[in-house]
């Protein structure tokens, strides 16, 4: 059995370990203040906890990330939120990917045929640039993003700081709403539309600095 297999199951392991309903907006405002005060009792196996409960979230491609990042930003704040979700997600975003590259190579090419052409072609023509986009712009879920990037040529290092970066805005915006989580009544009180216009303006940013160069300042 191979390493990628091995923390495969590792992962498995600390997510079925959960109490089932545990990833839901209504759990975590009715547990937040026992959340809390464990937090402020136990700071340092709280924050190694939620670190590997996120990035076994992430890794096995389960939704739950969103849900995650609000309880990031109820517990640890914004600062020490973002250094542990932004570590975790792309920890996570990165074994999906490499899972699909050597594990789930076939499945992934089955479920997400009418995607994969798209995908191909973009990182073969704009490579990081492509990669960046998708990361903001919401065209494909995180979840699909990294099971396609498993069957593409994007390098392992290439793959994870462009994620860390693209991912970091939504981060942000996640923990800064976790921050009042007793408030919130929807997933759809944090993201508004405007906002999601802005993402996708800045993840088109690049794709259209880069073909203005290569229109107008290249022979």
């Amino acid at each position: 059995m191979g390493v990628t297999s091995v923390l495969f199951l590792c992962l498995a392991g600390i997510f079925w370990a959960l109490p089932p309903g545990l990833l839901t907006l209504e759990t975590l405002k009715r547990e937040h203040a026992a959340l809390v005060d464990w937090q402020r009792q136990s700071p340092f196996v709280s924050a190694s906890l939620y670190f590997l409960l996120y990035t076994a979230v992430a890794a096995l491609s389960i939704p739950g990330a969103a849900l995650l990042t609000l309880l990031g930003g109820a517990l640890f704040g914004l600062w020490q939120g973002t250094l542990l979700v932004s570590f975790a997600s792309t920890l996570g975003a990165t074994f999906a990917m490499l899972t699909s590259r050597y594990l789930l190579r076939d499945w992934v090419s089955r479920r997400f045929s009418r995607h994969m052409a798209t995908v191909n072609h973009g990182i073969a023509r704009e490579g990081a640039f492509y990669l960046f986009a998708l990361r903001l712009i919401p065209l494909f879920p995180f979840v699909v993003v990294n099971l396609l990037a498993g069957l593409t040529t994007v390098g392992v290092r290439r793959y994870w700081w462009v994620s860390q970066l693209g991912m970091l805005p939504a981060t942000l915006v996640y923990l800064n709403a976790g921050r009042q989580l007793s408030q919130l009544t929807s997933m759809r009180d944090i993201i508004s539309p405007a906002m999601l216009t802005a993402f996708a303006l800045l993840g088109l940013l690049p794709l259209a600095s880069r073909w203005l160069v290569a229109r107008f300042f290249q022979e």
